[in-house]
């Protein structure tokens, strides 16, 4: 096995990391700084203050938001519907102290710019879908596709990976005292992201170079897009075949053979 530090340097080494996030000042690292701080603050229990920094984060970059589906699944399990509106309100309430400047004077426009799903990327710079035409990248169709396929890809997690209880997932809406089964504590095996799954292993230490070389080929090139897709393909599998339940272990039923009957019983 590949020691964990070695994805360190492989970090300093990067030639992407290097020209995005320092020469340009890209908000990425900062905004991913303090998810990680939330993410060590929900290991330890403390998961309103992991609230308040999630939200934070997210004030730095919407990107963050693609960790609100996890985060959610896990406010649910740990204290079901009634005990994570609180948590929420926290997230909320943040954005609402954050923006109040902004809100007094034009709230209007704040909302519509600060929150705008709706922006169209140039396909000069894209990186992942260079194999497909413009037209079809600048397509509606095409971006509602995505948005589905993502979707139905958090529910399979949902429903065949996060949800280990026998029971419905329904359940988790209710109050943790409720349920059959107890809540399993929080552990760092629950949490997975992408760079922590590539840097431990040989093969996945060489997934990951091959990720940092499709990024940093500029223009992107259809062999280079088609092999990122490639990458997060295998990222995918090894994250569903990598969190696939254990088996319980099969016991023998108990023998049914008479027991013995003793010299004097005979």
């Amino acid at each position: 096995k590949v020691p964990p530090y070695v994805f360190f340097f492989m970090c300093c080494a990067s030639y992407r990391i290097h020209s995005i996030f320092v020469l340009r000042l890209f908000n990425d690292p900062v905004a991913m700084a303090i998810l990680f701080l939330a993410i060590n603050l929900f290991l330890e229990e403390r998961w309103s203050w992991g609230c308040l920094l999630f939200s934070l984060a997210v004030s730095v970059k919407m990107n963050i938001l693609l960790f609100a589906p996890g985060l959610l699944f896990l406010l649910l399990q740990r204290f079901g519907l009634l005990g994570c509106i609180p948590k929420l309100c926290i997230c909320a309430l943040l954005q609402v102290v954050l923006g109040l400047p902004f809100l007094l004077v034009n709230p209007l426009g704040y909302l519509t710019r600060s929150f705008d799903l709706g922006r169209q990327f140039q396909f000069k710079w894209t990186v992942n879908w260079r194999l497909l035409p413009e037209e079809v990248f600048q397509s509606r169709a095409f971006h509602v596709a995505l948005l589905l396929a993502h979707l139905a890809g958090l529910g399979l997690f949902a429903l065949h990976r996060w949800h280990r209880s026998k029971e419905s997932i329904l359940a988790l809406l209710k109050d943790p005292a409720e349920r059959k089964h107890p809540t399993p504590p929080l552990t760092t095996n629950n949490i997975l992201w992408e760079g922590g799954q590539q840097a431990f292993l040989p093969h996945r230490v060489l997934l990951l170079g091959v990720i940092e070389l499709c990024w940093n080929t500029y223009p992107s090139t259809v062999c280079s897009s088609l092999c990122l897709h490639i990458c997060h393909g295998l990222v995918l599998l090894q994250l569903w075949y990598g969190t696939a339940p254990t088996p319980a272990p099969h016991t023998p039923p108990p023998s049914r053979k008479p027991p013995a009957l003793s010299k004097k019983a005979q």
